[in-house]
């Protein structure tokens, strides 16, 4: 290449650019061996500092045929599966608030020692999720009714044996008995559907503080494809928990779409409960205070007519205007543009004074003052 390059210059190349050639024919060679034989007879290097056709199919993540590759790249940041959106400080306390509650109604419906810990609270998008549950699991489909929009509740396997062994007077320190590949029976899901229905409860209680709300049980699903409540590609809040029973146990996941949460996105961002958005109550009253103290100047209307241009020009010192106002017309007050009482005029102490009588609303918007 560097032969070319001199042939079709007319010069010899300086020691510095014969070291940059050699070195980027070096990593041209390098890339070659490993991406195939794309870009290998692409031509010669007229400049240093300019990639050729293999090095850029690299960057962007495509194999050496030109096909898009799932290596890495631009391609493979592009189609990723994480999720980026905004965060919403509010639903760490919300949760927290749910695992103290659950860990007291858990208590209470299986007169056992429960403890529940929240393991991580992160963003999915909807389709990825339903793609990774493990099967067998039972997805509650539950409708927040003041939102109007749904989201799910899965409990795992492990779980159900263990709530089921527990309601039904199982022994304490034995393990749950599995019988896989069988569909659940109709006493194993009243059971569990009343375990969900005490979580709703909680999380019902859990979004009280900032926002009343119901959630209540729709319909329970074990086939996926079923439990469907928005699109593939749309953003939803995911909380795992685990409930412990003693040395039984199992995992819930709460899903609930961003679509859902967007009637309270708002009160999300708050980063402490009862946070004002730009708003101070002291500054809001002084404020209040030292309004009542400015000076307002009120102009009286005592008439009003309309001239022509004309006219006006030929105005002398001495000239007469005549307006259409008498002594028992109620006149109006103005503060600077805007009206705001009317009254009749009189005398006091040598001066001509109003008395208010009437308010005037401002004009709405749109409309002629």
């Amino acid at each position: 290449m560097a032969e070319d390059a001199d042939t079709k210059d007319g010069e010899t190349p300086s020691a510095e650019e014969a070291a940059m050639l050699a070195e980027w024919e070096a990593m041209a060679s390098e890339g070659e061996e490993g991406g195939g034989d794309a870009g290998g007879e692409g031509g010669s290097v007229e400049e240093a500092r300019v990639l050729d056709q293999a090095e850029i199919d690299a960057l962007l993540g495509f194999d050496g045929e030109g096909d898009g590759g799932e290596g890495g790249g631009v391609l493979a940041l592009v189609n990723s599966s994480m999720v980026s959106y905004e965060r919403l400080p509010m639903l760490d306390i919300v949760f927290d608030r749910l695992v103290r509650l659950m860990s007291t109604s858990l208590r209470n419906l299986t007169t056992d020692n429960v403890d529940v810990s929240l393991d991580e609270v992160s963003t999915v998008r909807f389709g990825d999720y339903l793609n990774s549950i493990p099967l067998p699991a039972m997805i509650s489909v539950f409708k927040a009714e003041e939102w109007d929009n749904s989201g799910l509740v899965l409990t795992d396997s492990a779980l159900i044996y263990s709530i089921v062994d527990v309601l039904l007077g199982g022994r304490r320190g034995a393990s749950a008995i599995r019988i896989e590949g069988r569909p659940y029976t109709t006493i194993e899901t009243r059971l569990v559907e009343k375990m969900v229905s005490v979580i709703l409860s909680d999380l019902s209680s859990a979004f009280d503080p900032l926002s009343p709300v119901s959630f209540g049980l729709e319909r329970i699903e074990t086939n996926p494809r079923f439990a469907t409540i928005t699109q593939s590609g749309n953003a939803c809040v995911l909380v795992r928990m685990r409930v412990d029973m003693g040395d039984r146990g199992g995992r819930i996941e709460i899903l609930i779409p961003y679509a859902t949460l967007e009637p309270i996105r708002e009160l999300l961002l708050q980063m402490f409960m009862g946070e004002k958005f730009g708003r101070d109550s002291i500054w809001e009253s002084h404020l209040t205070e030292e309004l009542y103290k400015t000076d307002v100047q009120i102009q009286a209307v005592l008439g009003e007519t309309t001239v022509r241009l004309h006219d006006v020009l030929n105005w002398r010192v001495g000239t007469r205007v005549m307006f259409a106002t008498t002594t028992e017309d109620d006149l109006e007050m103005r503060c600077g543009d805007f009206p705001v009482f009317r009254g009749p005029v009189g005398q006091k102490q040598g001066k001509i004074a109003l008395r208010i009588e009437d308010y005037i609303p401002p004009a709405r918007k749109g409309e002629e003052a």
